[in-house]
């Protein structure tokens, strides 16, 4: 398949998602082609089917990081790159579903739930969910390994790899780093807004906007001043939008979410929406709260009674004034950057297609 090409100077978020789309499958068909052996051909296959349902939101900050500072006519390597990111996302989605036991991902089966069906029929029960962990997290791995392969066949001098490189290492380590903190406030429900702050910005602020902007503006060799001014727009905003995934997890559509209104409560995820009514509530509320989150068996009646101490509390409508209050802070940082005016048009969009959304 042919890449399209981006004007110069003009920024097209359905030429970009298409860009990098053709850039992964062609990358997935010629690993399934010229790789037969064994599951390899399935295995690319389903790691294709995985990435397909992607919103390409880090691809499109990292070409629109790189027009951003001047960019240039020579999009191949910086959609290759953009492609890289993404195959390094579906890792990341591939066992945070592992690690958050979840059942579906983009209104169809996780990974490790497929891989599980697969061998239903030929292994004892007690092997059938050992294995589809296991394969999820090889092929999880497998996908960490393609996205490092993009990346050094994105065609990129040895300037513009030198710059990207350890901004692509940051990012790898920060996202671990905030799983990390994520995992362990899980099921240790607490009032300390800040720490879920924290979660916030390491495993998503960072990861979701700020390096994706840092790692397209390398390429184009942007200075310090540019990086900052991302920084500036970034770390609001991701907060923002993971303020949003928050309240999406509770009360979002499963039809445009594609995951139940239940898994995080069961999970016990001490979201900032939960580290809020808590702090609002009163001891009754606050043990109704620890009884029902984090209990695997949680029903529908379980998350209404949760969602009416979260509207009781004003839990809910607190974390909607600070996606408002972030996304602001994220605005009024482009007015003196030193961006292209299309650009700042294109991240005042993103800004609200990040916060203002419905799955």
């Amino acid at each position: 398949m042919t890449t399209p090409t981006l004007s110069p100077g003009r920024l097209d978020a359905d030429t970009v998602r298409e860009s990098v789309d053709v850039v992964l499958e062609d990358f997935l068909t010629a690993k399934a082609r010229t790789t037969p052996q064994h599951h390899l051909p399935y295995l690319s296959g389903l790691l294709k089917d995985f990435l397909s349902g992607g919103k390409r939101i880090r691809p499109l900050l990292c070409v629109t990081g790189w027009q951003a500072v001047g960019g240039g006519e020579d999009t191949d390597a910086v959609f290759r790159v953009a492609a890289c990111l993404e195959m390094f996302h579906a890792f990341a989605l591939i066992h945070d579903d592992v690690m958050d036991d979840s059942d579906t991902r983009r209104g169809r089966p996780t990974i490790h739930r497929t891989l599980a069906a697969l061998c239903a029929a030929d292994r004892r029960p007690d092997q059938i969910e050992r294995f589809g962990v296991s394969g999820a997290v090889l092929l999880g791995d497998l996908a960490l390994t393609w996205s490092d392969e993009l990346l050094h066949s994105a065609g990129l001098t040895p300037a513009q790899f030198d710059a990207v490189l350890p901004l692509l290492s940051e990012m790898r380590t920060e996202v671990m780093l905030g799983q990390y903190l994520d995992l362990q406030a899980t099921g240790e429900l607490t009032d300390d807004v800040e720490a879920t702050l924290t979660v916030n910005r390491y495993k998503t602020a960072k990861y979701t906007i700020e390096r994706p902007l840092h790692v397209g503006a390398a390429i184009a060799g942007a200075g310090p001043e540019a990086m900052e001014a991302f920084t500036a727009y970034a770390l609001p905003l991701g907060e923002a939008f993971q303020l949003r995934d928050d309240l999406l997890g509770v009360y979002g559509d499963p039809d445009s979410t594609g995951k139940s209104q239940l898994d995080d409560l069961r999970a016990g995820k001490n979201t900032t929406l939960i580290a809020l009514a808590l702090r609002g509530s009163d001891s009754a509320q606050a043990a109704r709260l620890r009884s029902l989150i984090g209990n695997p068996l949680l029903d529908e009646r379980d998350a209404v009674t949760i969602q009416e101490i979260f509207a009781a509390t004003t839990a809910r409508e607190a974390v909607e004034q600070m996606i408002d209050d972030r996304r602001t802070q994220a605005l009024r940082a482009l007015d003196d950057a030193p961006f292209t005016a299309d650009a700042v048009n294109a991240l005042k969009l993103i800004a609200r297609m990040a916060t203002v959304r419905n799955s």
